[in-house]
């Protein structure tokens, strides 16, 4: 994509366009702790150093870019400082750099481009006067949001805020095998030291992410103009429920060319079925998302009949008791289909969080402070997880969201207008600033 930096948030994501491109599923695929989110989070560093800003990494990966009171003591360079400032209560921004495999080039980036220039506005303003500060602020870059490696999504949040076992999240094995736990301790963590940090966690006092809307309600009738064009910006109201659960149905591996029809124990055929039910069953509950977007036989020839298939699946709904029970009714009709061809099956929950209403005091104040750049600007739901929304258990919590006129996530037709991107900046900086 061509894309003219002509101002600060459009030339900072025009500086990673080329990192991580997806040659053969096109966009992106950025795992964590992956060559190329390395390249990004010291694309990060460098940027924050540059602003005046002092870099850290925590005990769970998160990078941490402080912009201190002044006159606050600060190394200014990554690590911690011997003296450290004050950061009791401040004000946090930022998103992730990772992305699921062949993703967009704006789920997570955007957010973080966006943090780094609002930045540039505010320095700017209280060079100019028009600032006076009373917190701290700080830009955070959450590792593992989408899950793409270990399988659970937001896993740095959920380890900063205790919602996933630390026994259980050094456990996580990647696509090759390798455990979390390895895989941070060769990029220099500790594994020892990882899981909740109320530290941490108390330096923050209100959290606010800035986001690509995952869908198209900026585009839809009742917000749209004459033009036909929607609002540049929203304000999060609430997070959908949602979780992913892992099917494993055992069959019998065999030849291909052997191996009578009749004869057969056949783990894809049930998974192929299972597929079908999983559709069947969320579009006859209203306002549910089922979804089955990764499947994996094993061995995986062209010539062998599975003797496993693991399929995971995304359940999604308002309410936490309807997805329970959908994905119940789901694990029943697994068992009965895998019944049928002579295997069977097992369901292993891999992460879960339920419904999250943003705090109501943050979510008036972005909308008072968007209302100077977006008049009008709507509250929207969302369908789609965020660091916002797990964090959202211990500090208050609020979103933005940047039009994407396309409706399209997840994949390489994923988009944001650069005067769209502009208005974000501008309104993540007003919010900021109201709430510093």
């Amino acid at each position: 994509m061509d894309r003219t930096p002509a101002s600060p948030v459009n030339a900072l994501m025009a500086a990673i366009e080329g990192t991580g491109r997806d040659e053969r599923r096109g966009g992106y695929s950025r795992p964590v702790f992956s060559t190329a989110e390395l390249d990004l989070r010291e694309w990060f560093t460098a940027e924050a150093l540059r602003r005046g800003l002092a870099v850290e990494t925590d005990r769970n990966g998160i990078l941490w870019a402080w912009w201190d009171l002044p006159g606050a003591s600060s190394a200014g360079t990554t690590g911690v400082s011997s003296a450290e400032p004050e950061r009791r209560g401040a004000l946090v921004t930022g998103s992730h750099l990772d992305s699921v495999p062949g993703g967009g080039a704006f789920d997570g980036p955007l957010g973080v481009a966006s943090a780094l220039a609002a930045v540039d506005l505010l320095q700017a303003r209280e060079k100019d006067g028009g600032l006076t500060r009373n917190r701290a602020l700080a830009v955070a870059v959450f590792p593992e949001e989408e899950g793409s490696r270990f399988g659970v999504a937001c896993l740095g949040s959920r380890l900063l805020t205790g919602a996933i076992d630390q026994a259980r999240a050094l456990s996580l094995r990647d696509a090759d095998g390798n455990t979390f736990a390895d895989v941070a301790r060769a990029h220099g963590l500790d594994p020892d030291l990882m899981g909740r940090d109320d530290a941490a966690l108390s330096r923050i006092g209100d959290f606010v992410e800035l986001h690509v809307e995952q869908g198209r309600g900026l585009n839809t009738e009742e917000f749209t103009d004459a033009a036909g064009r929607g609002p540049a910006v929203a304000v999060g109201g609430s997070v959908l429920g949602h979780g992913r659960w892992r099917f494993g149905i055992t069959g019998q591996g065999n030849h291909a060319g052997t191996t009578l029809m009749a004869d057969r124990a056949d783990p894809m055929v049930a998974a192929a079925q299972l597929i079908v039910a999983v559709r069947q069953a969320a579009a006859a509950q209203p306002g549910a998302r089922g979804t089955v977007g990764r499947l994996e036989p094993i061995p995986g020839g062209t010539n062998v009949i599975a003797s496993r298939v693991d399929l995971w699946l995304d359940v999604r709904h308002p309410e936490d008791a309807v997805t329970a029970a959908l994905v119940e009714k789901i694990h029943g009709q697994a068992q009965r289909i895998a019944a049928m061809e002579g295997c069977t099956v097992r369901l292993t929950e891999e992460s879960f969080s339920g419904t999250v209403s943003f705090d109501a005091a943050l979510q008036r104040s972005l909308s008072h402070s968007v209302a100077l750049t977006v008049p009008g600007a709507p509250v929207l739901a969302t369908g789609a997880g965020h660091d916002a929304g797990v964090l959202a258990s211990r500090v208050p919590t609020g979103m933005l969201f940047v039009r994407n006129p396309s409706g399209f996530s997840h994949s390489p037709e994923e988009y944001v207008e650069d005067s769209d991107a502009e208005a974000g900046v501008t309104a993540l900086a007003d919010a900021l600033q109201d709430l510093l």
